[in-house]
């Protein structure tokens, strides 16, 4: 017989509720900090200037609206299935199912684009070692760190936070020392006028600065994870407000502080595409050590990265089954709580991109991270619009209100739709990039024929999510 004292940390999904605030917090900054920023800021400084600024913030301002739309959400039901479980519920069976198993594609190509990252810079400590044998030593012991609990994939990616939070603090502070105090040999060319004196603040014009949006949109993937620990954190009504809530200061700091102190030190004409413009940072400052700091900083970044990809796609395909739009197979717990034959499977798909690092390491990367921000596109959609059917459903009277609305309503999840509309067709528009709505649109195929195949052999699955669907719509 199970004792009051485990019942209460056990969720309704059977999931323990091993997350504390702490980690929850961390899990949310860490969500906010990755390779995005420390090396794809490189490629857009260069096409965008100091106006990569304006972007981060532009975007950064989509984004809270989009996770306060997920906030009154997981307060009105908080569950691990998050967001998919709120399109199956507002949208209908089939967008659940499709938000599901595209969320959980998303973190596999992120997880494959990440090991790839994290083998190119062990590389730069260990050129000997091939890329393929780190990235296979990264996903074994990960998928061992996810399967012993979920308290231990928290206290792991609390810590890997903690390194990319307390570096990025750091450059920050080292930045703003040679602005104030003009030491080292950056400090006679530092100046708050490196804005705007090198052709203006948009020097390459507004153009070419929007076209730097789908890359800044890539950057802020991962950061809705933390709706996916609904189900295993120990006071969700608590813990998700304020990690949400603390999303403005963190885009201010960590994206938007951070760029403003490096542009202001060093001028955006030295920055080049496939650069870190942290490890440029360094170098102009004469940091001892700089680039070898930055690129742990970085590894870190990837681990982490990859490390929540495990953690959510084992729940993502967990929710599916239990919903009959995946085998059942996916929806049994382990003697740990986690969603262990989920994990499984994901690791193996990850694989895939080991293979790639022996195939072709030198485009690994390249071919799966535009896949993962059209895949990010169509969650944040997902969220949206399952928030503006809520509001309405609220506004009738058919569900109850959420203990944390969002400001603004629904009106601010229009602006975000409409805004991921437009870097939509930014993407459409890039010959580079719209490889990956191709890549979506074969995706989107193949889930169709598997849902035609799902109803004709179980109907009641549908039945079962249309019967949902038409209690709020």
């Amino acid at each position: 017989m199970t004792s009051p004292q485990v019942e209460e940390k056990t969720s309704e999904e059977g999931y323990e509720r091993g997350l504390g605030s702490r980690q929850v917090q961390m899990i949310a900054i860490g969500g906010a900090i990755g390779v995005g920023l420390f090396l794809g800021a490189g490629a857009n400084i260069a096409k965008a200037g100091p106006s990569l600024i304006f972007m981060y913030a532009l975007a950064g301002v989509i984004i809270f609206f989009i996770m306060r739309a997920l906030g009154e959400l997981l307060l009105y039901r908080p569950v691990s299935g998050s967001f998919a479980e709120y399109s199956r519920e507002f949208l209908g069976p089939f967008f659940g199912y499709f938000t599901g198993w595209t969320y959980w594609l998303m973190w596999v190509v992120t997880g494959m684009a990440e090991l790839t990252a994290a083998a190119i810079y062990v590389n730069y400590w260990f050129p000997e070692v091939p890329q393929w044998v780190t990235a296979l030593v990264f996903l074994v012991i990960l998928f061992g760190v996810n399967l012993i609990s979920v308290k231990l994939f928290g206290e792991l990616e609390f810590w890997f936070s903690m390194v990319k939070v307390t570096a990025l603090i750091g450059m920050i502070v080292i930045g703003l020392g040679v602005l104030t105090f003009g030491f080292s040999s950056a400090g006679d060319t530092a100046a708050v006028s490196n804005l705007w004196a090198f052709d203006g603040f948009f020097p390459k014009g507004v153009g070419s600065s929007l076209m730097t949006l789908q890359g800044v949109m890539f950057a802020y993937l991962a950061v809705e994870l933390v709706g996916v620990t609904a189900g295993e954190s120990e006071d969700p009504e608590k813990t998700l407000p304020k990690a949400i809530n603390t999303l403005p200061w963190r885009i201010a700091l960590f994206y938007v502080g951070a760029l403003t102190v490096i542009l202001c030190v060093v001028k955006w004409t030295e920055f080049a595409p496939g650069v870190s413009p942290f490890v440029a940072a360094f170098a102009k400052i004469g940091i001892p050590a700089g680039a070898a700091i930055v690129n742990f900083v970085v590894l870190t970044a990837a681990l982490s990265s990859c490390n929540s990809g495990m953690y959510s796609t084992g729940r993502m395909l967990r929710n599916l089954a239990d919903s009959g739009e995946a085998p059942k197979a996916f929806s049994k717990l382990s003697s740990t709580k986690t969603p262990a034959f989920g994990i499984f499977v994901s690791v193996l798909f990850m694989g895939i991109g080991v293979v790639l690092n022996y195939v072709v390491p030198e485009k690994a990367f390249g071919y799966v991270t535009s896949v993962a921000t059209a895949a990010g596109i169509w969650t944040w959609l997902m969220i949206l619009v399952s928030h503006v059917l809520y509001r309405r459903a609220v506004e009738a009277g058919r569900l109850p209100a959420s203990s944390f609305p969002a400001p603004g309503g629904s009106k601010c999840s229009y602006v975000a739709i409409v805004f991921l509309l437009f870097v939509t067709g930014l993407i459409a528009y890039d010959a580079d990039s719209r490889v990956c709505l191709y890549v979506m649109a074969v995706w989107a195929a193949a889930l169709g024929i598997g849902w035609a195949i799902l109803k004709s052999r179980n109907p009641e699955v549908a039945a079962r999510g249309d019967e949902r669907f038409e209690k709020v719509g």
